[in-house]
């Protein structure tokens, strides 16, 4: 029971900071679709993906609904989840801004509200390091993927800085670099004390991703992956270059069987 109820708390923890940063976090990603990042990020997407093909695709933990809606453009059905109402709200307003239909659902991604084998293509970004169960979270999204189908999954290692003195002195270099260059620096302004605090409870938070992802999928069933671990190289800019420098986003381009 009492582990209940810490999973509980731990997932409106979550779910409350990310509320509270749901209309700062939008105006990012408005300002993302906005840039040359968005054309970066939609031929990265779309480089996976068979030209011509109409994909059933799912967004995991859409947020303010950056893939969402760059899928959607890209003339895909979309079906976007996320579990913070506030951010939920701000998706669907950017889509609309965007003129573009989507299925936006409220639910727990680790927890999927749709039958097996319902999507062609599952994606996600900087969502992995938010869960308390990602293992089962992967277990999920295998499962509503058609055999055959793909999993895209953007993270890197957030916060591994709280648990590794190495992470740690990269961590204070990129706040010095920020200052050096005169760059906003994205751990200022935020309420990084909340987000340190839970983060210290969440798993993968404490290892040394992406080997963790990939030995995890395979035990789930993918049966092909690649693995890029600079892709941040290629989409982000150079203020978050300078912020994250000690921190690069990763790509994992998983494959369920075909049968």
């Amino acid at each position: 029971m009492t582990n209940k109820i810490d999973n509980n708390q731990l997932l409106h923890d979550v779910t409350r900071y990310w509320n509270i940063r749901a209309e700062s976090y939008s105006a990012a990603n408005q300002q993302e679709l906005l840039s040359e990042k968005q054309q970066k990020w939609r031929q990265l997407l779309l480089s996976h993906v068979k030209e011509g093909e109409t994909l059933k695709v799912l967004d995991i933990g859409t947020g303010p609904g950056f893939f969402a809606i760059l899928l959607a453009l890209s003339g895909h059905q979309v079906t976007a989840i996320e579990a913070t109402p506030g951010m939920l709200l701000e998706a669907k307003n950017n889509a609309s801004q965007h003129n573009v239909s989507i299925n936006f659902v409220c639910g727990d991604v680790q927890d999927l509200p749709f039958g097996d084998e319902q999507f062609d293509l599952v994606v996600s970004r900087n969502v992995t390091w938010n869960l308390k169960s990602p293992c089962e979270a992967y277990q999920e999204w295998f499962r509503v993927l058609k055999p055959g189908g793909s999993l895209i999954n953007f993270d890197a290692n957030w916060y591994l800085h709280l648990f590794d003195d190495e992470y740690w002195q990269g961590f204070l270099a990129d706040r010095e670099r920020a200052a050096q260059k005169q760059v906003a620096d994205h751990y200022v302004n935020t309420d990084t004390k909340e987000m340190e605090r839970i983060a210290r409870q969440l798993p993968l938070s404490q290892v040394k991703r992406p080997q963790w992802d990939i030995n995890t999928l395979l035990d789930i069933g993918f049966i092909r992956y690649s693995v890029d671990i600079r892709i941040g190289d290629h989409v982000w800019d150079e203020e978050e270059k300078i912020n994250y420098g000690s921190t690069p986003m990763f790509m994992i381009h998983a494959q369920k069987n075909n049968r």
